[in-house]
């Protein structure tokens, strides 16, 4: 009994232990359970927006570069057609007479034409190339004179085929010249025909036959004519002696005329000028056995030049002569200079585009003068890049966004301190991709202050 009695008090120890392990566990429970229940009101404040504020990103202290960037298409510089200027030379007819022109021999596309090269080969003939600005119109001919002639005897003396003068006209010499030029190059120079040689021959022996005449005359007056001839009174004879002086005058006068442009001669079709040498034929447009007809060919210089379409805002601001940087696809980069902006007026006067469409595109473009890694890849694309200008060392920089001008039309940003909105008037400076760099006048600004953006 006394043993059954003192273990009934440790077995109620541990009931209550129990119990009071449950009670806590229970409100425990509940404690957790409560912090996670929200009443109506509580889930509908959870659940409002954030009170508005200002948007604001923090100054920088960089240096600002506005720079121009553009996708661009690589190709040759200064394309332009080539036209020959008239017939080339037709074996024993002159260079004149109309008579089949055939292309025998085509321009070779991508070749390289210095000064006497021969473009191409009509109806055998050669059609040379060349240098100088004004075009081949007409035949030249012994006895003419223009810039065209004088254009030609500079070329010879150039090719060493001295015409003995740079006159203008076209002399012996110059014809001398032109004949030994085609024969160096293995050509016949157009040398006078069968027809002009009768021509010639014809206005001697009418110079001949007005001598005679006028011997006879004279001698009539000395009494030497024929003694069954009725002598003729003193004005007969004075008519009949001035009228065979004026048939010599005549003979001799259209002798003279035949001769000023008897001799080697160049063919308006045999000679093309072109304003710069060397060029590369960059396009053909003529066959073997075609009539050429217009231009022949097209040929470009050997520079490299990347041309591009720009927004008129971008072409505004650029001018002849700024530096570029030009980027192949695969991040190769060589230099570059704006060589031309819009039409050529435009581009000679130094200007920008001049449009004031804001979504019109303006031509740009930039030559190359040392290709590198652009060679070899005309018709390709290209990237470029042209600076504007930059900050003088590092500056203060905000979004543009940030600047605000008053009434007064001075220029403010406001920045956020101490909870507050204080406005900082300030100065602009260069703006680039959306940045802009202010100075502060008076109230301090500094790198990493917020200035507001939005609200």
């Amino acid at each position: 009994m006394k043993q059954r009695r003192l273990r009934m008090p440790q077995t109620r120890g541990k009931q209550v232990t129990v119990v009071v392990a449950a009670v806590v566990a229970v409100g425990a429970a509940g404690w957790f359970a409560g912090l996670g229940m929200q009443s109506p009101a509580d889930a509908a404040a959870a659940h409002r927006p954030p009170k508005a504020g200002p948007v604001t990103v923090p100054v920088e202290h960089r240096k600002l570069t506005a720079t121009v960037v553009a996708q661009g298409t690589v190709a040759f510089g200064a394309p332009q057609t080539v036209s020959p200027g008239g017939a080339v030379a037709t074996s024993g007819a002159p260079a004149d007479a109309p008579a089949a022109q055939l292309v025998t021999k085509a321009p070779k596309l991508g070749a390289t034409l210095t000064e006497g090269s021969v473009l191409m080969q009509i109806s055998g003939r050669p059609v040379f190339v060349l240098r100088g600005s004004v075009p081949m119109y007409r035949t030249l001919t012994p006895g003419i004179s223009g810039e065209d002639v004088r254009q030609l005897q500079i070329a010879l003396r150039r090719l060493r085929h001295d015409p003995g003068g740079t006159n203008g006209h076209f002399g012996p010499g110059t014809a001398t010249a032109v004949t030994k030029w085609y024969e160096s190059n293995g050509y016949e120079p157009q040398t006078p025909s069968a027809e002009d040689e009768k021509q010639r021959g014809d206005l001697e022996e009418a110079v001949t036959q007005a001598q005679i005449a006028v011997l006879q005359a004279q001698g009539g007056q000395n009494g030497s004519e024929d003694a069954s001839t009725p002598p003729t009174s003193g004005l007969e004879h004075s008519l009949q002696l001035k009228s065979a002086r004026d048939q010599l005058d005549r003979a001799n006068h259209a002798l003279s005329e035949f001769l000023t442009s008897y001799g080697t001669k160049v063919p308006a079709g045999e000679v093309v000028f072109l304003p710069n040498l060397p060029v590369r034929v960059d396009k053909v447009n003529v066959h073997v056995g075609a009539i050429p007809d217009g231009a022949v060919a097209t040929v470009t210089s050997s520079d490299i030049e990347v041309h591009a379409d720009m927004p008129a805002a971008d072409a505004g601001q650029l001018h002849q002569g700024m530096a570029a940087r030009v980027e192949t696809p695969d991040g190769h980069q060589v230099s570059g200079v704006v060589a031309k902006i819009g039409d050529s007026a435009q581009s000679d006067s130094g200007s920008g585009g001049g449009s004031t469409d804001p979504s019109a595109t303006v031509p740009v473009t930039v030559s190359v003068p040392e290709p590198g890694a652009l060679r070899g890849q005309a018709g390709g694309t290209a990237k470029i890049t042209i600076d504007l200008g930059s900050s003088k060392g590092a500056a203060l920089v905000v979004p543009v966004a940030a600047v605000h001008t008053t009434a007064d039309g001075r220029a403010r940003v406001q920045v956020r301190r101490d909870g507050k909105i204080v406005d900082v008037p300030v100065t602009v400076g260069l703006s680039a991709a959306g940045q802009v760099a202010v100075t502060p006048r008076g109230t301090p600004l500094d790198e990493g202050d917020l200035v507001v953006v939005g609200q």
